[in-house]
């Protein structure tokens, strides 16, 4: 199995085909490209070493109400990476581990971004570890896990005060799940929604339900993909209000670009519907993001690629008499790698995000404003190597509207984990 870190960036633009239909389809497609940089304040809140601190974050972080930060490291620590905590001590940010993982039994290389559960505690995935037959192509052993942090239960008055792990779920692979990627979703009695990179009946990945039960978890798949129904799945899954599920998986589908599915609960178990399935370039294709709801009817998602000059879009999708309907509301350029990660909406309906890439080679933050049907993109900020790059996850906003995000590379030290650095945190102020 290829670290899907790794393989997103290999994705040949050869595989986007130029067609003359497609140069067709273009000139009839209102696209808004993204305009130059607004000023911001941008600071580099951490610069990873690789080392007791951890280093190449892969995924989003959490603010809690204090506006202390929590976040993953994919590498570090004891060598299989760790979770942290950033709190603002003075003019400065100082960065704590909370937990080591050991890899073996309590997983390693976090991936997925961490949650706060009804509880309070800090929920999250490793994408190794855990046990299980798995195997990854770089030697990495175990299926994942689900894990549990809880703070200590007495008032800690020291830099470094470690939190307790506890696993909730150990992945078996073959046809239970493997390589858990995703942000997790809570329902509202407490039970864990999530989906796999593989396993599954079919080995494509899968979406599963965690269930607490007598102190334990018990899993359930609840879709296992095929192919044609999509494939890989990447990004988290979320819920409407009657109890539906929708989600991403970035390849597969009847056009083998990706889709947007539903998954919907019947007596008979979970039912899947694809939504959208993006025939190719110039559509929005390869939707690695998962999809956020908009205005009633319409759901918002990027994808890696498509748009004007294939290098990912922002697209929405609008519900229409027997279907659904895609728009793409921006394009990408000027470089190779568009949005990787899903958008963020805030309070006035503006949407915030990622590219990996594009812009020079590191990639940029950017926003969406809507004026009435139409949209205006910027972006907020462009990254220079020694800032970050790579930008893998999704924004975080705090309740004065910072907006706070890692690297998975770029910054100032040397990681073994290379691609020009070990990753930063970073914060834009308005």
């Amino acid at each position: 199995m290829t670290n899907p870190a790794r393989l997103r960036r290999s994705i040949s633009h050869s595989c986007w085909q130029r067609t003359g239909l497609a140069l067709a389809l273009l000139s009839a497609l209102a696209l808004v490209t993204i305009q130059p940089a607004v000023a911001q304040t941008f600071t580099v809140l951490h610069d990873f070493t690789g080392g007791a601190d951890g280093g190449n974050p892969e995924s989003a972080l959490a603010v809690d109400a204090g506006g202390n930060l929590y976040g993953t490291a994919s590498i570090g620590g004891a060598g299989y990476g760790l979770v942290f905590k950033l709190t603002h001590k003075n003019s400065s940010w100082v960065l704590a581990p909370l937990y080591t993982f050991q890899s073996g039994s309590d997983g390693s290389s976090p991936f997925g971004p961490l949650v706060f559960g009804p509880d309070g505690a800090l929920y999250g995935t490793t994408e190794f570890g855990g046990g299980g037959p798995c195997r990854s192509g770089t030697g990495f052993l175990g299926c994942g896990t689900v894990f549990k942090l809880t703070p200590p239960q007495t008032v800690c008055r020291s830099v470094n005060c470690p939190w307790t792990e506890t696993i909730l779920y150990r992945f078996q692979g073959n046809s239970d799940a493997s390589y858990p990627l995703s942000r997790l979703t809570f329902d509202g009695a407490g039970n864990i929604y999530g989906t796999t990179f593989e396993g599954g009946t079919t080995g494509q990945g899968t979406v599963y339900e965690l269930v607490p039960s007598n102190g334990s978890w018990s899993e359930t798949i609840l879709h296992s993909f095929s192919g044609p129904d999509g494939e890989s799945p990447h990004s988290e899954v979320i819920f409407d209000a009657a109890g539906n599920l929708y989600g991403t998986a970035p390849t597969g589908g009847p056009n083998t670009f990706g889709v947007t599915y539903e998954l919907s609960p019947s007596s008979s178990g979970w039912v899947e519907t694809v939504l959208y399935s993006p025939p190719g370039w110039p559509n929005p294709s390869f939707p690695y993001g998962g999809v956020i709801f908009g205005p009633v009817g319409t759901l918002f998602g990027t994808a890696l690629g498509g748009g004007t000059s294939n290098e990912g879009a922002v697209y929405q999708l609008s519900r229409s008499a027997g279907g659904w309907t895609s728009a793409t509301l921006a394009s990408f350029s000027g470089g190779d790698g568009g949005p990787f990660a899903s958008l963020v909406m805030d309070a006035a309906g503006n949407l915030y995000g990622t590219t990996e890439a594009d812009n020079g080679g590191c990639g940029s933050v950017f926003k969406g404003t809507r004026s009435g049907s139409n949209w205006t993109f910027s972006n907020l900020k462009v990254f220079q190597l020694t800032e970050g790059c790579f930008q893998w996850g999704s924004v975080v906003l705090d309740a004065s509207g910072n907006i706070y995000g890692t690297s998975y590379a770029g910054g100032t030290y040397t990681c073994f984990a290379g691609d020009g650095g070990c990753g930063t945190v970073w914060e834009i102020t308005p």
